[in-house]
């Protein structure tokens, strides 16, 4: 996800995609402890939308 998407987005869409992606997180956590995770690229990439996704909504509070 760029920034400029997450940018874009209303807080309540980035809401919503906080909460998609931290269920893909511990779904991706579960698939580790199991030793059936595929694309263990996606745990860095889930990681730093997330941060991304906080950042821009910790922005939109203070400047409301």
């Amino acid at each position: 996800m760029k920034i400029d998407e997450v940018r874009g987005m209303t807080p309540d869409q980035l809401t919503e995609a906080l909460v998609n992606l931290k269920k893909e997180q511990f779904n991706l956590r579960f698939q580790q402890a199991t030793g059936q995770v595929e694309k263990t690229h996606r745990f860095e990439e889930v990681r730093r939308d997330i941060a991304r996704i906080k950042t821009v909504l910790r922005v939109k509070q203070a400047t409301a």
